[in-house]
């Protein structure tokens, strides 16, 4: 039982000794204050504010004024092309497409980061009988995908080197 305990304490030394991390853990941001900026009934920006408040110590705030950094979530879009056709014409695949374009500001609108895109794509098999199945996880690959965005996003803004002044 001792040897089990001594290999698994050493596993972990060398473990959190190279510096490995879980996914969608950041540790900081190059901020101490964010307000995050999204199109209007779009869910990504409360998404990414969760996320900022769960993994990193940065603090979001409602004021742009109260902020060292404004990210701001230009546009998103959903996109649904054919990529496969069966032999009799009928589709046998969809390509999705999510894309978000972001930037970062400071309060007085100098850019610290220039406009970003990010885009994911998600091959959707598709068979007539199975139609309501199919809407279902095309929503379900949207969300995940939504999902993956938020967390490119907060290793983007953890990536920035330059910290902002606050005024």
């Amino acid at each position: 039982m001792n040897l089990f305990r001594i290999l698994l304490l050493l596993s972990i030394t060398a473990l959190s000794s190279c510096g490995f991390q879980l996914r969608g853990l950041v540790s900081n941001l190059p901020f101490e204050t964010i307000h995050v900026t999204a199109p209007p009934g779009n869910p990504i920006g409360i998404d990414v504010e969760r996320a900022i408040r769960a993994g990193t110590d940065t603090k979001v705030v409602g004021s742009p004024e109260n902020a060292q950094a404004i990210l701001q979530i230009i546009s998103t879009n959903n996109e649904k092309k054919i990529l496969s056709l069966s032999a009799g014409g009928r589709v046998r695949e969809f390509q999705l497409g999510y894309r978000v374009a972001i930037r970062l500001v400071d309060p007085q609108g100098t850019e610290i980061a220039p406009i970003d895109e990010i885009n994911l794509t998600r091959v959707l098999p598709f068979l007539d009988a199975q139609l309501l199945a199919k809407q279902a996880e095309e929503e379900m690959l949207y969300k995940d995908m939504q999902i993956d965005a938020v967390q490119q996003i907060i290793r983007r803004l953890a990536a920035i080197k330059t910290t902002p002044k606050n005024n």
